[in-house]
């Protein structure tokens, strides 16, 4: 079963891909955007046929304290905006400090700060995606 990872910021969605097997995520692109949402929805739709992905695991921004704030309600919009064309499921996953432990990982690769800015939102898109994998696998 292949997945899909998103983790939606501001003005750019990083993106990542399982394989086949549903066992290991890889990064696959950064998407910029400028709160096109209604683009981003299609363009996550020809991923999906392209790649026939089975499930989107979107990362799902909490405040440290549990709570849901203005970023947490945009994913859950985005999320619903994606179930209203795509007919597979979307389960959403935490992503508190998925972006910092990503620029931490690209840091210690020794990738320049410009390069960094590329691919931050895929790698965090990846950590997301691979959390959840590990998760289910445990199951």
């Amino acid at each position: 079963m292949r997945y899909l990872g998103l983790d939606l910021g501001s003005r750019t969605l990083g993106v990542a891909l399982s394989d086949k097997t549903g066992l290991i995520a890889s990064s696959h692109e950064t998407i910029r955007h400028k709160e096109e949402y209604n683009r981003l929805v299609k363009e996550v739709v020809k991923l999906v046929n392209e790649y026939e992905v089975e499930a989107i695991v979107l990362g799902f921004p909490k405040n440290m304290n549990n709570t849901i704030g203005p970023k947490g309600e945009l994913s859950l919009k985005f999320k619903e905006k994606l179930e209203k064309v795509l007919d597979i499921p979307i389960y959403l996953e935490d992503e508190r400090l998925t972006t910092k432990s990503a620029t931490d990982m690209l840091i210690m690769g020794n990738v320049s700060r410009k390069d960094r800015k590329k691919v931050v939102d895929s790698v965090a898109a990846t950590i997301i995606l691979q959390s959840y994998l590990d998760k289910e696998k445990r199951k």
